[in-house]
């Protein structure tokens, strides 16, 4: 049986005349075979990002004194909705704030914790969070650590000891330092950072590709000796501005590094400066690009090896963020973005980016998860839930198994950065019997009907619709005021034809049961 929540619209001047517009026939097909699948996916590509910069840990997840924090100063409000974003892996302490960090300052009783001149972001840091606080946190949140060594500012040695410290079981004098703070064993952290953004003039410790590359792979060596379990990214290139060859970078960083390290870094942020609603919503096909450009450049790297070694991708850093920038972005409340309906949208289609790579991007942490340019923003007295909140928390939440190979049939516009953009944006997993299709509808203000086909499958029972929309593409949340959230409801589908009207301006998911 089809199933169909359709809806008769106009062609208008603003957007092209779709042929399936009050005609018997949808305007797009997603066609899906379940037995072709990229790849697992990784429960690590819904990471999320806390660095000391604003009011992102000293005021967002960490607020000593706050009646809404507990006895170790720990926001409760804004743990519980971080949990209920299914954090996989929290990176931590940067970020650029990383490039002059010593971790030995963020040790011992708080109140002897020494207060130093922060010098990424232009304030002074009071240490009082450092390598416990955040552990205790990322347990607290059940997830996993990944933590950035400075190789800015640090030295081999301080990368190695912090591993030491952190992960050695043996009786030395840094374990038993570890100890004295309070803590008997090890917590094994497995993911770990050579250094964040190493390529870009603005990072503290910057160096040329080779200089990088050569050094970092000291490091590496000194950490792996310490703990030869743990996972090294090794930091690729971020500058993507005029002049830059990140493609160069990224294949010298390699030939350094292709031995030691098991990912490498990806960072990307897109906005909405020329206010272009169509051009913006096809940002995640600079994303898909760059993905693959440096897929290729990985390939070249490791091919013809035969110890059958792998590297992926680690987008360690990625979100929207655009109006919150320039010279005067620097101290306490800094870099706090207020999105909207459409950049909610644009994430939904970076995460769809995230899952059609499954076989090459194994991390993602968006950058960053409170106050600063993230999804929950908080004061004195309580938080709100960003816009682009209700995205991450359906994909983290539901899309499991392999990454399925969609062939998606949809209408195409123009833009001043891409020639041919399909309205229709998707991605599709299948865990089990269990099917779950992420689509954006790029049109602002027509809906689109699609048939989901499958090829070798058929729908069984209830179809779970969940929609992330608002009122228009520019709403947005606020203190008390949630114009942009996620509405559910339930169709029924049997037969291998569900056939579905995506309204505009809009993500949803679609999760099914199939015979």
């Amino acid at each position: 049986m089809e199933v169909t929540r359709r809806a008769v619209f106009a062609a208008s001047a603003s957007a092209p005349f779709l042929m399936g517009a009050g005609s018997a026939g949808p305007d797009a097909t997603i066609r899906i075979d379940t037995g072709r699948t990229r790849g697992p996916i990784d429960r690590k590509v819904f990471g999320n990002f806390i660095e000391h910069l604003g009011r992102c840990i000293d005021g967002g997840v960490f607020q000593e004194g706050s009646p809404l924090s507990d006895s170790e100063g720990f926001r409760k409000d804004v743990l519980a909705a971080a949990k209920n974003l299914d954090v996989s892996l929290l990176r931590w302490p940067g970020g650029n704030f990383s490039s002059n960090y010593d971790w030995m300052d963020g040790i011992g009783p708080r109140n002897q914790r020494p207060r130093r001149l922060e010098m990424a972001w232009g304030t002074v840091e009071n240490n009082r969070f450092g390598t416990h606080e955040f552990l205790d946190y990322v347990a607290k949140l059940g997830a996993e650590p990944y933590i950035c060594a400075n190789l800015g500012t640090g030295t081999w040695t301080m990368a190695q000891r912090w591993v030491e410290y952190i992960n050695c079981d043996q009786d030395t004098a840094i374990t038993r330092l570890r100890k004295k703070n309070g803590r008997e064993k090890p917590w094994k952290v497995k993911y770990w950072g050579l250094g964040n953004e190493m390529d870009g003039p603005w990072q503290m410790g910057h160096r040329s590709a080779e200089d990088y590359g050569k050094f970092a792979r000291e490091a590496a060596k000194l950490m792996r000796l310490t703990d030869p379990d743990i996972k090294l990214v090794a930091a690729g290139a971020a500058n993507f501005g005029p002049g830059s060859d990140w493609i160069a970078w990224n294949r010298t960083v390699l030939h350094y590094l292709k031995d030691y390290a098991d990912y490498i870094s990806l960072h990307l942020y897109v906005g909405n400066p020329k206010n272009d609603f169509g051009d913006f919503l096809a940002s995640s096909l600079d994303l898909d690009q760059r993905i693959e450009a440096l897929s290729g450049v990985i390939d070249a790297a490791m091919a013809g090896r035969q110890d059958g070694r792998k590297m992926y991708i680690a987008l360690d850093e990625w979100n929207v963020w655009y109006r919150a920038r320039g010279p005067k972005q620097r101290g306490r409340d800094i870099l706090e973005e207020h999105y909207n309906l459409e950049d909610a949208l644009v994430v939904a289609t970076f995460l769809n980016s995230i899952i059609n790579h499954a076989d090459v991007v194994k991390i993602g942490n968006l950058a960053q998860m409170v106050n600063v340019i993230a999804p929950i923003f908080t004061n004195d007295h309580g938080l709100y839930l960003q816009t682009i909140y209700y995205p991450l928390q359906l994909f983290a939440g539901n899309v499991r198994g392999d990454s399925l190979k969609l062939d998606v049939n949809a209408p195409t516009y123009k833009s001043p950065r891409f020639d041919s953009i399909p309205y229709i944006d998707a991605s599709g997993a299948l865990d089990g019997n269990t099917l779950v299709v992420n689509v954006v509808n790029r049109h602002l203000d027509q809906p689109i009907s699609v048939a989901v086909a499958l090829e070798n499958r058929s729908f069984a029972g209830p179809v779970k619709v969940s929609e992330v929309n608002g009122p228009d593409n520019k709403a947005q949340n606020d203190f008390g005021k949630t114009l942009v959230k996620t509405t559910t409801n339930s169709v029924t589908a049997s037969g291998n034809t569900l056939t579905y009207s995506f309204a505009p301006h809009s993500y949803t998911q679609i999760k099914a049961t199939l015979a």
